[in-house]
């Protein structure tokens, strides 16, 4: 019996699938706690894959 697989999603090629990123701003705040920030990728927004392109058709002359 054969087990139907999802196609792969494409892994974007800005950021290696690693989309979001927290980054310090330095110091920390009154509780001690670190600030950051977290930085999406532009390309992707953040979800880390990319949409597949479209299927080329055959165009006859």
């Amino acid at each position: 019996m054969t087990h139907r697989t999802r196609a792969r999603s494409r892994i974007c090629p800005d950021c290696d699938g690693f989309a979001s990123a927290a980054v310090t701003l330095g110091g920390r705040d009154r509780r001690g706690h670190l600030r950051t920030i977290t930085a999406h990728c532009p390309a992707c927004h953040g979800t880390g894959t990319t949409a597949r392109p479209a299927a080329r058709q055959a165009v006859s002359v």
